[in-house]
């Protein structure tokens, strides 16, 4: 029997539209430029190096220092069954007092003055947390406006990102040799505050590694304050200092206390990490802390975005956190490179001690150009300054000049590397 054909079935082919791109991706990240190691290795994609040694990455702030060995035996120590558990958002009771004591002994804070319980949060590293600031702080609108988000140029990548996700537009705050390489704060106009809803500061700077003073930093807090803006201090080289150890944020908090009591920690967040302090970058383990208010909201929020840190690794970084001698000899060796370097260096390049960090900021006349040319003739990558900075309206870019040089190696290798800066650059 020969079946009539049914007409709601037809061979014939609909034409499929494909979309340019799909229609999900978030148009906000059209706004940013390619992430700083992105136009790195396309700066570099058509040079190919004539030295027969090795590669040397100096472009990267990854601690190349071995990792305390209490980390190791800590992680070794933990019961198998913690590794099957689900970690609390807040992590422990053991990791947040650590961090507790940590801060108490680090900056002479009263017992009470940050809450272990309800001022201190775990982070997977600083990055991600820096990035959800602003999520957290962003409204729709800040004064009828579109919220500002304050960020000095140069600056880390992971703020002007943030503020772009979060809808917010970025406003870059000079930081060049003119301002003492931070933020002129009283350059911000009352128009601006007024919009802000977040304003990101770093000290010690990267790339700069200059230390922001007392006075500087209870100025900010007070900026926040009268503007209602949260302030983000991202102080994750604060144990990498070269003479003196830099002011932190909650020192200025407590400052401010004893002249106008009751604010406490208001509209403050801190952040810091054992990646530079412990050289233990890949334990992705750090902190937020600060205004109780807002670590509320950074926990609920991070209960929906984020896992949180496995059970031994908070045992570890609380074991760290509680450990200040292997700090001491950290820094000791970040001393001796800056020692060789000053040695090559010194007198050439703007070259100057940093007071914090790792970095050397070096002014060599067109930073991309002696990128190129360092790894071309010896194999040497660093980064050119203007992937840190935003050009100006009038198209300038105040880190043209400059490279950022990562003093991350063993002495020895760093002492190699400047002078051969020193030779290729002339």
């Amino acid at each position: 029997m020969k079946l009539a054909a049914d007409p709601r079935l037809s061979v014939t082919a609909t034409p499929v539209t494909v979309p340019a791109r799909a229609p999900i991706l978030n148009d906000r990240l059209d706004t940013l430029s390619d992430y700083p190691f992105s136009r790195l290795r396309t700066l570099l994609a058509d040079v190919t190096p004539r030295s027969n040694g090795a590669p040397l990455m100096l472009s990267i702030g990854e601690p190349q220092h071995e990792p305390p060995a209490l980390l190791g035996q800590v992680l070794a120590a933990a019961p198998l069954a913690d590794w099957s558990k689900y970690p609390p958002t807040n992590g422990t009771a053991a990791f947040r007092a650590a961090v507790h004591g940590w801060l108490c002994r680090r900056y002479g804070l009263p017992a009470d003055f940050v809450d272990a319980d309800e001022g201190i949060l775990p982070a997977t590293g600083t990055r991600e947390a820096l990035f959800q600031v602003a999520l957290l702080a962003t409204p729709q609108q800040k004064d009828g406006r579109r919220p500002a988000v304050l960020i000095p140029n140069p600056f880390y990548a992971v703020y002007e990102g943030a503020a772009a996700l979060a809808g917010a537009e970025p406003v870059f705050m000079p930081a060049t040799r003119e301002t003492g390489f931070l933020p002129d704060l009283d350059a911000l106009s009352p128009d601006l505050l007024a919009r802000t809803a977040l304003m990101y500061l770093c000290t010690p700077s990267n790339p700069q590694g200059v230390v922001a003073d007392l006075a500087y930093l209870k100025k900010a807090i007070a900026l926040a304050r009268a503007h209602g803006f949260v302030l983000a201090m991202d102080e994750c080289y604060s144990e990498l200092w070269d003479k003196a150890p830099p002011p932190g944020a909650f020192q200025a908090a407590l400052a401010l206390e004893a002249e106008k009591p009751g604010q406490g920690t208001a509209n403050l967040l801190v952040f810091n990490s054992l990646s530079k302090r412990s050289s233990a970058a890949g334990l992705r383990s750090g902190f937020i802390a600060g205004d109780p208010a807002l670590i509320r909201a950074f926990t609920h929020m991070r209960s929906y975005a984020l896992a949180g840190n496995a059970l031994p690794a908070l045992a570890a970084a609380a074991a760290l956190w509680g450990d200040d001698t292997h700090v001491e000899e950290n820094r000791n060796l970040y001393r001796l490179k800056i020692d060789a370097a000053e040695a090559a260096l010194g007198g050439r390049y703007g070259f100057y001690r940093p007071a914090g960090g790792f970095f050397l900021w070096l002014e060599v006349g067109d930073g991309e150009a002696a990128t190129r040319a360092l790894w071309r003739e010896a194999g040497l990558r660093v980064l050119p300054g203007a992937y840190f900075t935003r050009s100006a309206a009038d198209g300038g870019n105040a880190g043209q000049p400059f490279i950022r040089v990562a003093l991350v190696h063993d002495t020895e290798t760093v002492a190699r590397a400047c002078e051969t800066i020193a030779r290729v650059l002339g």
